[in-house]
This record gives C-alpha cells, structure tokens and sequence, in this order.
C-alpha cells in the first residue's frame, strides 16, 4: 500500500523503554540511564534509521502506575534528566533528526520554556522543537508550591475539572508567550558591526507587552530569533480540551487510535477542533502513538511482551501496543496511514531491542511499500512540511 503522502515518522523515548519492566532486559542498561552517552546512543539510532525526530518524556514529579499521583513502587525505573538538557547535550552529536523535548509548562515559566528551546535551536541548528505539556497531579503543584491544587478529587469533581480547564487555557497562553518572545527579535537585529559600536539595531528588538490571565510578560527575550524563526511545538491529547489546546498552539498533537474506526473519530475531533478555535494558517499535523515490541531472531515479539509481563507489571498504554514483526506493525501504520494520519510516533517498549529493530527492519519495511521515504531538510519545520523562513511578527512589512 502506497501512502497519499510520505509519513512523518518519530519515537518517544522514556528511561529504559515504554514496558515497566524494560530496564530488566540483558541489553538494557539501567546503570546508565542517568548518564549523557546512554541517550547520545539511542538518538543516533534513531537518527541512523533516518527518523524525523526523536521525543523525550520529562514530568515534574517521579513516574508512577497511576495517572495523578505517586506510587510506592520499587521495582520499576523512577527518576530522570531534564528532557530539555538531554537534547541539548544530543545536539551537536547529531546532524539531522529533530529533537522534541517535553516541556511541563503549568508550573514552569513561559520565559523560561523560550529561551531554553531557542538556545536548543541555535546548539542543533534548527532542528528544535517542544512537547507542551500539562500537569494536573497535586505532588507536581506541591514541588512547586505557587498555586492551590484540588487535592486527592475524582476526576469528575468540578473543583478538580476547573483546575484542568485552566491548566490548559494556561498553557495555550502560554504558547503563546513563547512564540512571540521567539518573534521579539528580528533576524536581522544583530549588527555586529565593530566599526560603528553597533552590535545591535534597538529598532528590531522588541517588546511583546503580553497581557492576559495568567501571565504579564513584557519582553524582549534575551535569546536572539532561533534559526528556524518558530521551533516546533507539539502536544499530546486524547480528549476535547488537549485538542483545543492543540489548535490553538501546536504545529502537530500526538494521538493514540485504538483502530481505523477510531483514528477517524480522532481526525474529525481534531478538525473540530481547529474550526472550533478559529485555527488559521496550516492545519495540524496529526501523528498517530503505537507502542511497538518488534520480533527477536530468537524470540516472538508476543513471547517478549508475555515474559515482560510476567515480570512485574503487565504493560497497559493510553496508546495501542502492536507486538510482532515488522511487517505485521507495518500493516497497522499501512491502516493508519490510509486512515489520514500525517505519520506515525513509535514508543519501544524496550528501548536498546526495540530501537535498533525499528531502524535495522520496520523502517526498510515502511520504504519499501512506499510509506514512508528521506527526507534532505535540514530544519525540524521542513522535515514536517511546515513553512519554513516566517517573519517575526514584529517586523516592518515589507514593502
């Protein structure tokens, strides 16, 4: 099967593979996972396999089993490096796949998120972008300490509901924020011009005078414009508010279809959802999750995920886990691909087996059947088909 468009493809990575059990593997290696060389190994995997762009999970509090609070668990990986570090240590060791840290923007500075993605722009010559991220879990306030979380609530609990809604109004301002500090500086601010003690033309530097509920941010950043002008930002939903919140601010939204039937329900909520806010401009890229446990010369990829299981805790996902060869997870992104998803994001559920088989036998696989191919851009944007070379916002029309 031919897809109507080449698919963008990515992974996700997080500590020791997507399993709960992962870090038990005889590849894995747990003793590294807080170190540098452990995450330089497996973007270049992934860049090997020439892979679109890599994410890297992050959260303000340790990992748990359950959705919004801690565990007392042991015997699974807890703790991690900062996502955004990870990829800026990755990048000059890497020369073409796109790096998408996660960034928790409800506790966390829009300020902040700006310049730390916009350096990470300038470290791998725009190849950057960020995951928005947003935390409803009452640990990750209290680490925090600067707002009043509804406590140990149902979900359903209007109190805990209006916390989630303003979590995610918040982090569409805050977006927000960070694409016009990326704006506040021209392209052509900087002078440098020793001969006239002109370093900079004050006059395309500016002021973004945001005013809004959540966040007064008056402006310049003091990163200058990042080489791609506007960084990628990405989100992941599953349900109408992270949709909304993905028109409005994300060039691409991660979703996770059980089935066709069901990634056709996703694509019409997410174009819904786009008129729904008044998107304009181009439409969201729709990337489609699947966790993938990919055959072994010597063992099923169904054995894999059994003996795994049987391990400590079964492997349960928001996502859909597809275990086997490369042919038959082919055939799932062959149906997603025909289905009208842009690409597909691949979580390995042990990330040192299932990485290198992606590269080594599923991605082979998508070119073969036509779905998937290179790609020679240099920059995150035109890996993604987005436009590249924006103007800031803040620049003189041209005339």
């Amino acid at each position: 099967m031919t897809a109507p468009h080449p698919l963008h493809l990515g992974v996700a990575l997080d500590g020791a593979g997507w399993h709960p059990a992962a870090w038990r593997e005889p590849s894995s290696r747990p003793a590294d996972l807080f170190t540098a060389d452990y995450w330089v190994d497996l973007v270049r995997t992934a860049e090997r396999a020439g892979l679109d762009f890599v994410t890297i999970e992050d959260s303000l509090a340790l990992q748990s089993e359950r959705f919004l609070a801690g565990d007392e668990r042991t015997d699974e990986v807890r703790g991690r490096l900062d996502a955004v570090l990870i990829a800026s240590r990755v990048a000059p060791l890497t020369e073409r796949i796109g790096l998408i840290p996660v960034a928790t923007l409800t506790h966390t500075e829009p300020f902040h998120v700006s310049t730390a993605v916009a350096t990470l722009d300038y470290v791998s010559e725009g190849r950057a972008g960020f995951q928005a991220k947003v935390s409803a879990r009452a640990d990750e306030a209290a680490h925090v300490g600067r707002r009043a979380h509804p406590g140990d609530v149902a979900v359903d609990d209007p109190a805990f509901r209006s916390f989630v809604d303003d979590a995610f109004d918040e982090a569409a301002d805050a977006v927000e924020v960070v694409r016009r500090l990326w704006d506040s500086w021209e392209d052509d601010a900087e002078i440098r011009d020793a001969a006239t003690d002109r370093f900079l033309d004050a006059d395309k530097v500016h002021r973004i005078d945001f005013e809004g509920r959540f966040f007064s941010v008056r402006g310049p950043s003091i990163t200058p414009r990042p080489p791609q002008g506007q960084p990628v930002v990405a989100a992941l939903a599953h349900a109408e508010v992270p949709y909304r919140l993905a028109a409005r601010a994300a060039d691409l939204v991660f979703v996770t279809p059980t089935d066709v039937p069901h990634a056709h329900a996703i694509l019409a909520e997410v174009h819904d959802a786009e008129r729904a806010v008044g998107r304009e401009g181009e439409p969201l890229r729709v990337i489609a999750d699947l966790v993938v446990l990919l055959d072994a010369p010597d063992e099923t990829a169904e054995s894999r995920l059994a003996r795994l299981d049987a391990l400590g805790r079964p492997l349960v996902s928001d996502a859909r886990i597809v275990a086997g060869s490369a042919s038959t997870v082919a055939d799932v992104i062959a149906d997603l691909a025909a289905a009208g998803v842009d690409g597909v994001r691949l979580r390995p559920g042990v990330a040192t087996d299932d990485l290198p088989r992606i590269a080594d036998d599923l991605v082979p696989e998508l070119r073969r059947r036509g779905l998937a191919e290179p790609t020679t851009r240099a920059t995150l944007r035109g890996r993604l088909g987005l436009t590249e070379g924006l103007p800031s916002r803040y620049a003189a029309p041209v005339a």
